[in-house]
């Protein structure tokens, strides 16, 4: 559900409207699809506003937002040019054959604004005009000029209503377009609009105590960042008092410097989240202030929201939670791999500034791996598997490598979850915050995972609910030797977290209240969070009460723009392994099945890691270790086609 339409729905300010949403918002009072009533605007009864599905026969339906509801039948001739996937509003008319139907009255949110295509020459050479999603062809025109001139696989941003090409983009053969593709795909931004960039130049460079005398000054607490190797922008320091038990997880304090309606706030309102691919970020904010003053860096004052957690000694459950601003000095900078280093191998040459800090931090690790002992009684700890990869100057993929949890990365987590939890736990969950939510998973796709399950001869019997079925699922793949790909199927099972102003709790972490406050820097709902504690602290109800007129809205623009990150970041993942496949045609490779369902799919095993193939061929089960031959890479669309060779027995995989 678009943002603009909850608000047509719960109702809201004409002062609440974005400004892309203004146009929409004026049309739908020409045509009096909405009314007034006790001051908020809303959509009359008659009509309903969601989002549109074409099928096949080219009927399309919009979508039931309540359980009452049917979805809306709209016939062909009563789409009036809208797309499926584009956001509308519809306007009921009288049952055809006795189902709800309705005729389009208006496109609120188009499912995209453009296509990226690329120009090709079929097998009869034929000049098409290739749509770079689906592979189908399109139309682009260019004013001036013949599109049969441009070198084939030419990448091309064409207006999806005027078909008129915005961008020539670069070409296929170029493996450094595959970062245009990926982020026109899914709209992730790269240059901040001047406006922004100039903003953020005006901000202050250093802090200056005198300044901020109304914060707590911790200047003197040895706060320190574990963050990785190559991070270069620091959202969170800790510190732990061991006399008081009490643990400071330390905040950037982005909300100081980026207040609501300006051109930076708007800027990350619309981008929602950084972007991370494996050669560069696309942040939030502008780099003049993530990685600057924004960012706790050592050795320098910085300004901070501060979540101050005491402990008790025994139960190591928090006993008094506390939020306010301060300014800290973070004393030392570490990454993973140096904790890890000294958790493995000891203290011995550890001298001066790092020695003082080990004195609470060693504590502290011991503390969380208690945390998360007893933190997985009631949540679950899957075995994921990240792919990290390595690319040249020439953008060309060069290495992978798989990233897992280690001591220092749990550290760190069990303090941001405690702090998470502190944060969420001040409101009710009444619709008065932005939690993060995981609900519990359908019995239908748990009842379909043990289907699949079974036919690898994974059976569990025994079950008295969701969790604990999830636990003996996972207790029978550590017997069988499958512990990470069945926890991936689990995974794929339940349902996907998001955000809602409806606290509904975090199936997956077990946790009753759980929301996103660490990393302000990177996540827009973080920077929501701390404004929504600053309206408390400093008793703003008008503050408060504008945020949460819009505070469902919000968690579905931020729910989205999540999805958007991370579906740029698997895209450009895909076609650096779909490029790395077109130089390996013909060669084989061991693979693992991972996938049977409509096609099988497999992850091919060797030193290049995470490449998912397409499998052609015989009958294959679930996590068969098989001989696959590359025999055809489509670059567009990043895909790559294997054929079976033969299946490998164990013999053969102990050999290996």
């Amino acid at each position: 559900m678009s943002p603009f339409a909850i608000q047509l729905i719960n109702g809201c300010l004409i002062s609440d409207i974005e400004q892309e949403d203004q146009n929409s918002f004026q049309a739908l009072q020409q045509l009096g699809a909405i009314e007034e009533v006790d001051g908020l605007w809303k959509l009359k009864s008659i009509y309903r506003v969601g989002r549109l599905y074409i099928g096949k026969d080219g009927k399309g339906y919009v979508e039931a937002e309540f359980k009452e509801q049917r979805d809306l039948l709209i016939e062909p001739d009563d789409l009036r040019g809208a797309k499926h996937g584009d956001v509308v509003v519809a306007k009921r008319v009288i049952a055809r054959r006795g189902r709800a139907s309705g005729k389009v009255q208006l496109v609120i949110e188009k499912a995209h604004l453009f296509t990226i295509a690329y120009t090709h020459r079929d097998e009869s050479n034929n000049f098409l005009i290739l749509d770079i999603r689906t592979g189908l062809p399109t139309h682009a025109v260019m004013k001036g000029m013949d599109l049969k001139a441009f070198k084939l696989g030419t990448v091309l941003k064409v207006d999806i209503d005027t078909d008129k090409v915005l961008e020539v983009m670069g070409t296929l053969d170029d493996p450094m377009v595959d970062e245009k593709i990926s982020l026109a795909l899914y709209e992730r931004e790269d240059e901040f609009p001047p406006a922004c960039v100039t903003d953020a130049l005006e901000v202050e460079v250093e802090v200056t105590k005198a300044e901020h005398s109304d914060r707590v000054d911790l200047t003197h607490l040895d706060f320190c960042t574990i963050d990785p190797v190559t991070a270069k922008d620091f959202d969170d320091a800790i510190y732990f008092d061991m006399e008081e038990y009490t643990l400071y997880v330390a905040i950037a304090d982005v909300s100081h410097y980026v207040p609501f309606f300006t051109h930076i706030d708007k800027e990350a309102k619309k981008r929602g989240f950084t972007t991370y691919l494996p050669h560069k970020s696309f942040p939030m904010l502008p780099r003049e202030l993530s990685e600057n003053i924004c960012s706790l860096k050592p050795k320098v004052d910085r300004l901070a929201f501060v979540s101050k957690i005491a402990l008790d000694r025994t139960t190591l459950k928090p006993i008094k939670e506390e939020f306010f601003e301060a300014i800290i000095h973070s004393k030392h900078r570490f990454n993973y791999d140096n904790i890890d280093a000294i958790l493995e191998n000891g203290t011995e040459g550890v001298t001066d500034t790092v020695a003082q800090i080990l004195t609470w931090l060693l504590p502290l690790q011991k503390i969380t791996v208690k945390l998360r002992n007893e933190r997985l009684k009631h949540g679950f700890d899957f075995r994921s598997e990240e792919t990290k990869l390595t690319i040249d100057a020439s953008h060309l993929l060069v290495s992978t490598e798989i990233e897992t949890g280690t001591p220092s990365h749990s550290l760190i987590e069990e303090c941001m979850l405690l702090a998470n939890q502190a944060a969420a736990k001040r409101f009710t969950g009444e619709g008065d915050s932005i939690f993060r939510i995981h609900e519990p998973p359908q019995l239908a796709k748990m009842e379909a995972l043990l289907t699949e399950l079974a036919a690898i001869g994974l059976y569990v019997e025994e079950y008295e609910d969701a969790p604990s079925l999830i636990r003996a699922i996972q207790k029978e793949a550590a017997k069988m030797n499958l512990s990470s790909e069945v926890d991936a199927m689990v995974i794929k099972a339940l349902r996907r977290a998001s955000y809602s102003a409806q606290n509904v709790g975090h199936f997956g972490l077990g946790f009753s209240h759980y929301s996103h406050f660490t990393s302000p820097i990177r996540r827009y709902a973080d920077l929501i969070l701390h404004r929504l504690i600053k309206t408390q602290l400093r008793d703003e109800p008008e503050e408060a009460s504008y945020l949460l007129r819009n505070i469902e809205p919000l968690c579905a623009r931020v729910s989205e723009l999540e999805r958007d990150a991370t579906k740029a970041e698997w895209d450009f993942r895909d076609r650096k392994f779909a490029r790395w496949a077109a130089t390996h045609l013909g060669e084989t490779f061991e693979a693992e099945i991972v996938e049977v369902e409509e096609s099988a799919k497999a992850v091919l095993l060797g030193e290049i890691k995470g490449v998912t193939v397409h499998l052609k061929g015989d009958n294959v089960m679930l996590f068969d270790r098989v001989r696959v031959r590359i025999n055809e890479v489509n670059i567009p669309q990043a895909i790559i086609m294997v054929e079976f060779v033969e299946k490998l027995s164990k013999d053969a995989m102990e050999l290996a």
